[in-house]
């Protein structure tokens, strides 16, 4: 039996396969795919296989493929995430890409009017039709960053306002020489347990692909230190089929310095073990020590020469795994070494407790990092208060210049420690398997759940976004209200934008359709000084005035070009009539049996209202009836 056959099942069916087995129905879809999968697989009786083979729908084999419309054929009606891959298991996530209404006044598309050449299958915001435009299908599935931003966009069109924030309860203050994983030198998607010592990755289940860092509070420069960390247990136990996680899992751990990368390993002066029996500094991996599984005890050390040389090696459940990496007096040059944590599905743990003894006892004359004296650990980062925070809100068009003005910004300005919030910035996260297509799709799902998750946690931040849409701003700043909220503006001239958009192309290889980035033109909007929204405007290179100017010329333009937006008939509502209170009632409501002498046929009588005209509307309905059921009458 396949992972894929299981998938195709639904809730309801999933639920009762479940029931029948024994096991627990209760979670979403992914648990109930992840536990009939795990029974399948572990040996279950001859009887329970076979009663997950006859739920499996017959005559359905691979998923069927995703066919591009010819011009003589009727555009099919599919949900275009679910056409393109199927990445988030917990939530079903309907295609309401970039397809854009014509606003008031807008000059009306005739049916034959002008389409560009080479444009790209899109995806209606109406109804999730895929619109026929005679792309083929490797360009289809090449979207792009700014297709798959503008489809979160577009939900914040019906979605709510935020709640203002609420005025928490003061948390209990830390003590700045207690020494645990630090909620402020992490990934926003890491989530680090309620004593400090544990944590995972936050969005494990929908976004696996996901790498999450944090670093320790507190690091050393001098002496012979070390820390153990603990493989907890595998947060992903399904395997997928179509290789979409190549590796289920991963683990690093080591010393990086406070300013470099959050990933593990990526930077110069990062030094990780790999648990895949590796060791990885500046992006690059050799072979070492031997790969990790769960209830691995991996203790990292650190031995500090007098002349300022350092010598880094590890331990795998008290073994000696060899030096891994050795620097020169020259490499640090003082810097504290912080300890640092980077992982993929897994959960876990670090022995930070100073009473409790260690998992492994330690080379002789190494201390843990926890039993140093205060003064000998330095503290790597201090908690941001909320009303010291800022937020800097991205707003222009694919292209035009904005990540490069945020890290402009970020290196101007180290002392805040920004944290970038873009699409690209969690691609980097992403450092092995699925499509770039699929983790595109991944990024900006999760990037929707990130910003609301920085919201709650104080700190500096750019959101890295095109931001066209005013719900989509209105709504994001909302989020960040206690927060200085700034909102910068990139709108570059048109020949300069076409440079840059030519210049992004041939360095990323990325190809926007034309298609959708017509309609980002049509719904775009510039914003405006609004004091309850923001603190400060700021238009970075072309001033307001002569920027709204521009925008007003590409929407005229976009709407000559784009195809005219048709929308489904409407089916008429069938409301029910209320009935005439001052009518004759329905013959079949008056079949009163209680009534004496009312089915005798010798008896004349009848209700009385029966043999009234129909002018006569002012009979009195409201007789009061005895108990038992003859009319009384006064």
């Amino acid at each position: 039996m396949k992972l894929a056959d299981i998938k195709k099942l639904k809730v309801a069916e999933l639920r009762s396969k479940l029931t029948e087995l024994g096991l627990d129905s209760r979670g979403l879809k992914a648990e109930l795919v992840d536990r009939l999968w795990s029974a399948s697989q572990s040996g279950q009786s001859p009887e329970h296989v076979e009663l997950l083979e006859d739920s499996l729908p017959s005559g359905r084999t691979e998923p069927a493929e995703v066919q591009v419309p010819t011009e003589s054929s009727s555009p099919p009606v599919v949900e275009c995430a679910a056409a393109l891959c199927e990445v988030d298991r917990s939530r079903a996530y309907t295609d309401t890409a970039t397809q854009t209404e014509l606003e008031p006044g807008s000059p009306a598309v005739s049916p034959g009017s002008e389409r560009l050449p080479g444009s790209e299958t899109v995806c209606q915001a109406e109804g999730g039709q895929l619109e026929p435009t005679g792309g083929p299908l490797s360009e289809e599935m090449g979207r792009g960053r700014a297709f798959y931003e503008f489809k979160e966009e577009i939900r914040y069109k019906r979605s709510k306002s935020p709640q203002p924030p609420q005025d928490k309860e003061e948390e209990e203050e830390w003590d700045e020489d207690k020494v645990r994983l630090d909620p402020y030198g992490c990934h926003l998607h890491f989530e680090v347990g309620s004593d400090g010592s544990c944590g995972q990755p936050r969005y494990w289940d929908r976004f696996p692909l996901l790498w999450s860092g944090c670093r320790l509070t507190h690091g050393v420069r001098q002496g012979r230190v070390g820390f153990e960390v603990r493989l907890e247990r595998k947060l992903l136990t399904v395997e997928s089929e179509d290789q979409e996680v190549k590796d289920s899992y991963g683990l690093r751990v080591g010393w990086s310095v406070g300013n470099s990368s959050l990933l593990l390993g990526e930077d110069e002066l990062s030094y990780a073990y790999d648990g895949c029996g590796q060791k990885v500094s500046g992006g690059s991996t050799e072979e070492y020590g031997e790969p990790l599984s769960e209830g691995d005890i991996i203790g990292c050390y650190a031995s500090f020469s007098t002349d300022g040389a350092v010598e880094l090696f590890f331990h795998k459940n008290s073994r000696f795994l060899g030096r891994a990496f050795y620097l020169s007096p020259s490499v640090l040059r003082g810097r504290v070494l912080v300890p640092h944590v980077l992982c993929k599905n897994c959960s876990v743990r670090l022995l930070l407790d100073p009473v409790t003894p260690q998992w492994y006892p330690g080379p002789p004359g190494f201390t843990p990092l926890t039993a140093l004296p205060a003064g000998q650990r330095v503290r790597a980062t201090s908690a941001p208060s909320r009303a010291q925070c800022e937020v800097v809100m991205m707003v222009g068009l694919p292209g035009s210049g904005k990540s490069f003005w945020a890290r402009t910004h970020m290196k101007q300005y180290p002392e805040k420690k920004y944290r970038l919030l873009g699409t690209e910035d969690l691609l980097t996260c992403m450092l092995s398997g699925g499509q770039r297509d699929s983790r595109l799709q991944q990024a900006s799902h999760c990037l929707t759940d990130l910003i609301k998750a920085a919201a709650e946690t104080p700190g500096n931040y750019i959101l890295d976004q095109c931001n066209v849409l005013f719900s989509a701003r209105r709504h994001k700043l909302q989020l960040f209200a206690g927060f200085r909220r700034r909102v910068v503006v990139v709108f570059p001239s048109t020949d300069e934008w076409k440079r840059r958009l030519s210049q992004r192309r041939m360095s990323d290889g990325e190809h926007i359709p034309e298609t959708a980035l017509l309609k980002l033109q049509v719904s775009c909007s510039l914003p405006e000084p609004q004091p309850e929204l923001m603190e400060e405007l700021e238009y970075a290179e072309l001033p307001q005035e002569q920027a709204q100017i521009l925008l007003t010329e590409y929407k005229e333009e976009a709407h000559r070009l784009l195809p005219p937006v048709i929308k489904p008939d409407k089916k008429p509502r069938w409301c029910k009539k209320r009935r005439h209170l001052l009518g004759p009632p329905p013959s079949n409501r008056m079949q009163w049996t209680a009534v004496p002498g009312w089915a005798d046929p010798r008896s004349n009588m009848q209700p009385r209202h029966w043999n009234l005209p129909y002018q006569q509307q002012n009979y009195d309905y409201n007789r009061s009836f005895a108990s038992s059921g003859s009319q009384s009458y006064s």
